[in-house]
């Protein structure tokens, strides 16, 4: 995998996706001046979030005479997001890169209760189902300019509407600045690609892998190995294959650690970042109040997961 992985994985912190760990950032904007910015939501806010957008669906979905299903099914800890640089060694010695959450979460999936409670509804029930849920034919559609050029379009309606208005007021503009906060990393992923900071950081940790017995070029290899390795084991020999995981894994943790590449990939992603703020700053600072304003909401209306 290229490093334009870390543009989308490491710490996205234009989108809000950041850990709950401190990094040194670097760039031209002034110290005085990020702390007046509004801060991104962590993984575990983001989650708390979604959670209460689900809660108010079902509530709305009851009004209308239907079940809905929340999905809580993985514990916070289960539910922490594995981005290109893990460096959480307590956590890959217990979920390695966390295969076997996403195994889980695919069997829940894969039962599904809403979609087996829709196909069990008469054709003019599951009709109406649809529209309350999210408005059918009559949802209004959303537009929303992508940083990098073209356009990205949504549907909107019913249920899905009224919880995303309770929680970000408005959907539209929520909707708008999510979109070009989550894009910018296109007009900077070549640059970062070939950051000598970055490119150096991420040659350390390769290094520190080929003495932990893992040779590997980067994070996502390790990973695409690791997952290799279990499909290649297959049922019969599972434990022996989430062993070999958690082994790589751990070994990836520390070695980000001891190369601090979480550090350096933020602060590098961050001087890119900045170098677009006169074009796009107040949109990302209007997604991060409208996210802020969501889970002050949403703390309201559900609790944290166990």
């Amino acid at each position: 995998m290229s490093l334009c992985a870390v543009v989308t994985a490491v710490t996205a912190t234009a989108t809000g996706c950041t850990e709950d760990t401190g990094a040194a950032r670097s760039g031209p904007a002034t110290t005085a001046a990020r702390q007046a910015r509004p801060e991104p939501l962590t993984w575990q806010q983001e989650l708390r979030v979604s959670d209460a957008q689900q809660r108010l669906t079902k509530r709305c979905m009851k009004r209308h005479g239907f079940e809905y299903w929340e999905d809580r099914t993985l514990t916070l800890r289960e539910s922490r997001p594995v981005r290109y640089v893990q460096d959480d060694v307590a956590w890959a010695r217990t979920y390695g890169y966390g295969g076997r959450i996403d195994a889980k979460s695919e069997r829940v999936h894969e039962r599904n209760p809403i979609g087996t409670y829709r196909q069990g509804l008469s054709a003019s029930r599951r009709a109406a189902f649809d529209t309350a849920l999210d408005g059918g034919e009559s949802a209004r559609m959303l537009t929303a300019p992508l940083p990098g050029g073209g356009e990205i379009r949504k549907q909107l309606g019913g249920c899905t509407e009224e919880a995303e208005r309770k929680l970000y007021g408005d959907p539209a503009e929520w909707f708008r600045t999510s979109k070009v906060a989550m894009g910018l990393n296109a007009l900077y992923a070549d640059e970062l690609m070939k950051d000598r900071r970055l490119t150096s950081a991420l040659a350390a940790w390769s290094r520190c892998m080929k003495k932990a017995g893992q040779p590997y070029k980067d994070p996502q290899a390790a990973r695409d190995a690791a997952r290799v390795n279990t499909s290649r084991l297959g049922a019969a020999r599972a434990d022996e294959a989430f062993a070999a995981e958690r082994k790589t894994a751990v070994a990836d943790a520390t070695c980000a650690r001891e190369t601090s590449l979480r550090a350096v990939a933020s602060a590098r992603e961050t001087y890119y970042q900045d170098r677009l703020r006169d074009r796009f700053g107040k949109d990302v600072d209007t997604y991060r109040d409208l996210g802020r304003q969501a889970y002050d909401r949403a703390v309201r209306i559900v609790p944290e997961r166990d």
